[in-house]
């Protein structure tokens, strides 16, 4: 199919309420929504780095023009038809796989609306419907923290993951075990660790945490592996995995017993796939992470958590959980607890609503 016209648009979207991690304390989430058009028909994408470089090396700005002066000219005006195709036109740009999953995400939605099949049916899903957990970043208190996790466990979800920083680490795992003794959690660090706290993690082994996510470094294997062999709780990699190579190596040194797989973060759905299938193949299993995208976004994670191998419920989250309105239409809502349902239609059958884009843009471009 031949790219007519390319449409960027960089978005903010206030949160209901602050989203705290070990690596920034967000207030609003930037990112980066891409329309592709082929002979008459759109598909829509998704990249959300967020507005500075601090998750990765990538920001929303930068993507922005990435796409707008480099890697959308190159697919403009091009039979392009195959994510693989896709992927080969934008491989000699160097990293930047935020902005390069913006399009490859659009090209699946838009491929899936020509094919008349949902997104989550073409890529092999095992049903529309997919398990999701709950996330809960910094608090006010710890109080707070575990009365908001016994709401969560009361309206049904799974398990809970929690971020953990210095200042809100072992004494608020050690609170929240303590108040559910059979709860499923497990910690998320975003980096924040080296393998000098190695003592920390250690004490983490007796809380029966189901994994910990990323604990050191963002580009780090070597010392995930022997933080790995240290301790008995999985390390599960996110940052540090960004393309199927990494994740080969990830497995064959034995950083890690999870992978938690972004769409964004390794470069779209393309590349997802392949590194499903490597974990899958190597026996690593493997959950969808997000980075609180609008329901465009969170629609093509979804369509991933369907996938065979995806062993642990997954970041999508129901739109009101972190906006007021959601800029996606329809917003992304509970099928029942725990359980989040694609859209029914074609591709990811989501798209901006003009207000709620016109109310968030912060700028925006059309290549013809």
């Amino acid at each position: 199919m031949r790219i007519d016209q390319i449409q960027i648009h960089r978005v903010r979207m206030p949160l209901v309420y602050p989203f705290r991690t070990a690596f920034d304390d967000a207030y609003a989430v930037e990112s980066v929504l891409v329309k592709l058009t082929s002979n008459g028909v759109s598909g829509w994408g998704e990249a959300a780095p967020w507005e500075s470089p601090f998750y990765c090396s990538e920001w929303a700005g930068g993507v922005f023009l990435l796409i707008k002066d480099w890697l959308g000219p190159r697919l403009l005006h091009r039979e392009i038809d195959s994510s693989v195709q896709l992927q080969e036109r934008l491989a000699p740009f160097k990293g930047n796989p935020f902005a390069k999953a913006g399009l490859d995400l659009a090209w699946w939605d838009l491929h899936t609306r020509i094919a008349g099949v949902p997104l989550w049916q073409a890529l092999g899903g095992r049903g529309p419907e997919a398990e999701v957990g709950a996330d809960f970043g910094v608090m006010e208190s710890i109080d707070v923290l575990i009365e908001t996790i016994a709401r969560a466990f009361q309206e049904g979800f799974k398990r809970v993951k929690l971020k953990f920083r210095p200042g809100w680490g072992l004494e608020m795992v050690e609170a929240v075990r303590k108040a559910f003794p059979s709860g499923v959690f497990h910690v998320d660090c975003n980096s924040a660790y080296r393998l000098s706290d190695l003592d920390l993690f250690r004490q983490l082994d007796r809380f029966n945490l189901a994994m910990i996510e990323q604990p050191l470094a963002h580009d780090d294997l070597i010392d995930h592996a022997k933080l790995q062999q240290s301790i008995a709780t999985p390390v599960c990699l996110d940052e540090s995995i960004t393309s199927v190579e990494k994740a080969e190596k990830a497995i064959a040194v034995g950083a890690c017993r999870w992978i938690n797989i972004k769409p964004g973060r390794v470069g779209g759905i393309t590349t997802a796939v392949k590194i499903l299938r490597k974990a899958e193949s190597s026996g690593i299993p493997c959950w969808i992470g997000g980075m609180l995208e609008s329901a465009i976004g969170a629609s093509h994670c979804l369509a991933l958590a369907t996938l065979p191998n995806m062993l642990y419920p997954s970041d999508v989250f129901p739109s009101e959980r972190f906006y007021a309105k959601d800029l996606g239409s329809p917003e992304i809502r509970l099928a029942r607890p725990s359980v989040i349902r694609a859209f029914d239609g074609a591709g990811i059958a989501c798209e901006p609503d003009p207000r709620e884009l016109e109310l968030r843009k912060v700028e925006s471009c059309t290549l013809r």
